[in-house]
């Protein structure tokens, strides 16, 4: 009989190989894995969004507290035939300096030769000072020169009228004392110096003229003196935040939020001080016991002439008076109406001579 021999059946196990839970748990961490990757990913994007914003923010803040301006071009010798001596004081914060010219009025039959030393030889002998004199405050992004007003020209008119006439550079303008834009708190300090440098000098009449954000640090500055006999002020422009945004969206259509707060927030880092804290309040309702007279444009796209309106309705100084130009742009008054500007601006700065003379009469009569 013969036997088959019996092979053992390989054993099986009914349960799944035992490599698959590792392998879901290995599938499970790739997941894992990738999503951290995907966070990170976005995290590090998002971080870096937010670091160039801010960094484009800081920017602009940094350009708004140092605009570029261009370098002097010449000098009042050669650009209208006038005797100067070069001048410099400390502001009066003592913060900074302040370095300008000084035009005498009076006979200017001995002016040096172009391209000497005018520091030294700028000033003809026979020059009488005059107990008047005008300081002009020119505008943000511009030099004493603000060769579009043109200054020169106003500079040989006052002359003419036998003012001395003081033209200095705030400090964002100067290339030997260099300091940041503060939109008004320095520049209002600097301009105060001017004046006592004036008085200095034996003005015993002081006008100031300013031009733009010159003409807002104006109103700054006689909140703070009594010193300034009167002022005219072209195309004012009074800084504040909004008003600063205002001309920074001319050049780049910026969203207000939140670009605004982040300017305002690092402006401080460039400047020292705090845009928020310039008094725009104060000079808006202030009524001036000095004469202003006030000159605007309905077409100034950089400082609405609504403003000027306001302050000037503020007014109650029987000297003071308003002009707004239909049509009129940003300090290009002088150069379209020259005729006109030239006899308003005249006609004011006799009246506030006259008035300063009545009030010396009438002084020395009761002495």
């Amino acid at each position: 009989m013969s036997t088959i021999a019996s092979t053992p059946l390989p054993m099986t196990s009914p349960a799944a190989p035992a490599i698959r839970p590792a392998s879901r748990y290995a599938a499970r961490s790739r997941r894992r894995t990738g999503r951290h990757a995907l966070v990170a990913t976005v995290s590090a994007v998002a971080a870096l969004c937010i670091l160039a914003v801010v960094a484009f923010h800081g920017y602009i803040a940094w350009m708004l507290a140092h605009p570029y301006v261009a370098p002097l071009y010449s000098n009042p010798t050669e650009a209208a035939g006038l005797a100067y001596e070069d001048v410099a004081f400390p502001s009066h914060s003592g913060r900074t300096t302040v370095g300008g010219w000084f035009i005498p009025a009076g006979d200017d039959g001995n002016l040096p030769v172009p391209g000497t030393d005018v520091q030294t030889a700028a000033m003809p002998a026979q020059a009488v000072e005059s107990e008047r004199t005008v300081i002009f405050s020119h505008g943000y992004g511009a030099n004493r020169e603000e060769t579009w007003v043109p200054m020169y020209d106003l500079a040989k008119l006052l002359h003419q009228l036998d003012y001395n006439v003081l033209m200095f550079d705030y400090g964002y303008a100067s290339t030997a004392y260099k300091a940041p834009a503060t939109g008004g708190h320095e520049e209002s300090q600097q301009l105060l110096a001017a004046v006592q440098y004036a008085k200095s000098r034996g003005a015993a009449e002081i006008v100031v003229w300013g031009f733009s954000m010159g003409a807002g640090t104006a109103l700054q500055a006689g909140l703070a003196t009594d010193d300034i006999d009167a002022m005219i002020l072209d195309s004012l422009f009074l800084p504040s935040p909004d008003a600063l945004f205002h001309n920074v969206t001319q050049i780049l259509p910026l969203p207000k939020y939140p670009s605004l707060p982040l300017i305002e927030f690092m402006l401080p880092a460039f400047t020292g001080t705090s845009f928020s804290g310039i008094p725009a309040d104060e000079v808006m309702t202030r009524d001036y016991p000095i004469p202003l007279f006030i000159m605007h444009g309905t077409e100034d796209v950089k400082a609405p002439y609504e403003i000027a309106e306001h302050i000037a309705a503020n007014q109650t100084n029987p000297l003071s008076r308003e002009w707004i130009v239909g049509g009129g742009k940003h300090e290009l008054l002088f150069q379209v109406h020259a005729k006109e500007y030239i006899q308003r601006a005249a006609l004011f700065l006799g009246q506030v001579h006259q008035q300063h003379i009545d009030a010396e009469a009438a002084e020395s009569v009761i002495l």
